[in-house]
Formats: structure tokens, C-alpha cells, sequence
């Protein structure tokens, strides 16, 4: 029996794979496949709905490595009509020195609506290096308002499959990891409008996100994370901000994405951080994968000074 294939943070062995190719066959659209896939082999998140994103995505790796044949999509998806990079429209005011008081006046609001997440797409094609592209997997977005302007915007989703510098941290082995890994959050994007020049507003941000995420993924998913994680692209940024937040630098990546399955190290190299949202985060994610998830509300939070 050859090794099992991996996609999407799952393996497959070739029964797997057969079965797979005979849903292919039989079903008639690929949101059909996806769930029966999600249901035959019993992929589902902690909450208990399908892997219903991740499903997708595989089975479109599936096809481009010649596995199965896909039936064509009935739908769009909106990929290329949404623009990835946008040129800037309007300006803010430059702000003065902030003030604890002032600070005080920032708020996050999730994006849960048509409107916060048109605003929230255009901030990040219009000011963020990466533009705009769908997060992955389970994933929060927050909006950062000032009053009566918005001034940033923040994006949280799945982590990394793999991450040596991150996985030596943590202690984790291969299976520890696959078991564990929904406990780890990725902060994908996060940006304050260029015009905003605050001191100690960035950290102040990334702050109060750490402390409003937990509960906001209960309410979404229905259990708490208990690591965040971040990318930070050597010779474009430092990581000010980051640390600032007392977010803990772990390594430096080796410039691979995630499909770089020939070792050409294609992609720049970044700086590993993380934020631990419970002291006890390290015994959490190395638990044997059958001990559990973590009570939502319970343990001691990490306190974090902006």
C-alpha cells in the first residue's frame, strides 16, 4: 500500500482515494461530492458541522493532480470579479498624538454583514501589499472604528498547516499537530489607513483583538483558540507593532507555501510570531488527541499591555 496523500491538513490512504473517485462519479455537483466526502469519512470541525471549505479545496487539488474528474461548477464564485489590489479613494485627516483617553475610543466590530464586508474588501485591496483574497477555513474579520471613521481593518483564519519554527515551540509531532492545529489562529491581514500616523495605535489594535477574539470564535464556532499566529515579511516590515503587543518571535520561515511540494522555497521569507491567549497553551496543544478541547470560558488569559 503506497503512503497516504495529504490535502488540506488530511490524509488519504487509497481506499480513501477510490472512494472519492467513485462519489466523483456518481453525485452530480461538487457541493454533493464535498459533503459526502465530509460525511463518509467523517471530516467535520470541533462544533461538529462539515469540512465542508476544506472538502472543496481538496477536491480541487484532487483534479489538478489527475486523481478524479470533477462535474463543471454550477456557479461562480466570484473569483476575479473582486479586484485584489484597488487604488486608494478619499483621505482621512491625520490624527495628533494619541492619548490613552483617545484610544480609548477605537473599537473593533466583526463583519457580519453585506455592507462591513464590501467596506472591509476594499480597505484591504486599497491599502494592504496582498490585496484581497479569500481566507481560509474558519475565519473572523473585524473592522476597526474611530469614532465616526474607520481606520483599519484585521482578519483572523485558519493557521498554517506546518510551521517548523511554530511546531518547535509548541512541542508538536505530526499526529499532536493534525489533532490540535483549530486551536491555532492565523492573523492573515491587518492594516491601519496610511493617513492614520497614531503612536501606539497599531498595538493598541492588535491588543484589544486578542482579548475580543476568544469569545467571538465561541460565538462563531463554537470553541475558543488558544494560540495566535503571524507572518511578518523580512525587509518589508519589523514587526514593531507585534511586538509591542507582546506578541513572542519563535523563528523565521524557510519561503515555502503551503503547495510548494517540490522544496523551491518560492515565497518570501517571515518572521514567526505568536500570541498565547492562555498561559496554559502549550499543555492544551500537546494533550493526546484524545483528551479533549479546552473549556471555551475556562483557564487564566494572557494579559497583554499595548
Amino acid at each position: 500500500m503506497s503512503p497516504p496523500t495529504r490535502y488540506c491538513g488530511r490524509d488519504f490512504s487509497d481506499d480513501d482515494l477510490v472512494l472519492v473517485g467513485r462519489l466523483a462519479q456518481t453525485l452530480p455537483t461538487r457541493r454533493a461530492i464535498a459533503d459526502a466526502l465530509c460525511d463518509e469519512l467523517s471530516w467535520r470541525r470541533p462544533d461538529g458541522r462539515r469540512k465542508d471549505m476544506s472538502a472543496r479545496v481538496a477536491l480541487l487539488r484532487m483534479e489538478a493532480d489527475g486523481l478524479l474528474r470533477l462535474p463543471p461548477p454550477r456557479n461562480g464564485n466570484g473569483n476575479g470579479r473582486i479586484a485584489r489590489h484597488e487604488p486608494p479613494t478619499g483621505q482621512l485627516d491625520l490624527f495628533e498624538p494619541s492619548t490613552p483617553e483617545r484610544l480609548s475610543a477605537v473599537e473593533l466590530v466583526v463583519v457580519n454583514d453585506q455592507a462591513s464586508r464590501a467596506r472591509w474588501r476594499r480597505l484591504v485591496a486599497c491599502h494592504h501589499y496582498l490585496g484581497y483574497t479569500n481566507l481560509a477555513g474558519a475565519q473572523l474579520r473585524y473592522l476597526v472604528h474611530w469614532g465616526t471613521d474607520v481606520v483599519g481593518a484585521l482578519g483572523f483564519a485558519a493557521s498554517a498547516w506546518s510551521c517548523a519554527p511554530r511546531d518547535d515551540h509548541i512541542g508538536w509531532d505530526r499526529a499532536t499537530r493534525q489533532a490540535r492545529l483549530h486551536l491555532v489562529v492565523g492573523n492573515a491581514r491587518f492594516l491601519i489607513v496610511p493617513e492614520v500616523r497614531v503612536k501606539n495605535l497599531a498595538s493598541f489594535v492588535l491588543a484589544s483583538a486578542a482579548r475580543r477574539l476568544p469569545g467571538d470564535w465561541v460565538s462563531a464556532y463554537g470553541y475558543a483558540p488558544v494560540l495566535l499566529e503571524t507572518f511578518v515579511e523580512r525587509g518589508r516590515f519589523v514587526g514593531t507593532s507585534y511586538k509591542a503587543a507582546n506578541w513572542i518571535y519563535v523563528g523565521v520561515t524557510k519561503g515555502r507555501g503551503k503547495l510548494d511540494r517540490e522544496n523551491r522555497h518560492a515565497l518570501p521569507v517571515k518572521d514567526v510570531y505568536l500570541y498565547p491567549l492562555r498561559r496554559d497553551y502549550r499543555r492544551i496543544l500537546t494533550a493526546p488527541s484524545g483528551a479533549g478541547q479546552p473549556d471555551p470560558g475556562g483557564g487564566t488569559g494572557v494579559g497583554v499591555a499595548p
